[in-house]
């Protein structure tokens, strides 16, 4: 496992360099977003992922990485926009905004750390088109908790299906930089 933490710290330092150089051309712009919006901006990314999956064709010439790395850094954005709720206006400093993105994106590797302990890197046997839908599946999971007002019965709430689809694109992310993908 010693090998899945260093390949995910790997990945995730670079969704990091690339959440702080866009809180330097934006700072937390995104400190407006609800929660639901949040979630669409992810289902966006994940969809166009799955698209270019199944036609192989890039009409802007994005591929699918940047849009998983985007995956980290909106479920990273979406569990602090959980904790804090949304403003109306700019609410912090990107240097707080950071300090609260390391926070959560700890809590989601350490998450990930004991998930992958009991499923015994399960992951690594796995396509990344499967990552990609089970993201997607996350999402209209979460949209459905959304739906009832952020309740449910039995069923994890929306901050764990936003970790969940973090660790899934980390996961791809790490499958690519691994020549898997």
């Amino acid at each position: 496992m010693s090998n899945t933490v260093q390949e995910y710290d790997q990945v995730a330092a670079r969704c990091r360099a690339l959440f702080v150089d866009k809180m330097k051309d934006y700072g937390p712009s995104w400190r407006i977003l609800r929660p639901a919006s949040v979630t669409d901006q992810l289902f966006i990314k994940a969809k166009r992922i799955r698209t270019l999956e199944i036609t192989g064709e890039s009409r802007v010439g994005d591929d699918v990485w940047g849009e998983f790395i985007a995956i980290v850094n909106y479920g990273i954005i979406g569990i602090i926009q959980l904790e804090l709720g949304f403003s109306d206006e700019i609410d912090m400093t990107a240097k707080d905004a950071l300090k609260l993105y390391d926070k959560y994106l700890k809590e989601t590797k350490d998450l990930m750390l004991a998930k992958n302990a009991d499923y015994g890197e399960a992951w690594r046997g796995m396509r990344v088109n499967s990552f990609t839908d089970l993201i997607l599946t996350k999402l209209e999971r979460t949209k459905e908790i959304e739906n009832h007002g952020g309740h449910t019965l039995v069923s994890e709430g929306i901050a764990a299906n936003y970790q969940d689809m973090v660790n899934y694109a980390v996961f791809a992310l790490i499958k690519h930089d691994n020549g898997e993908a």
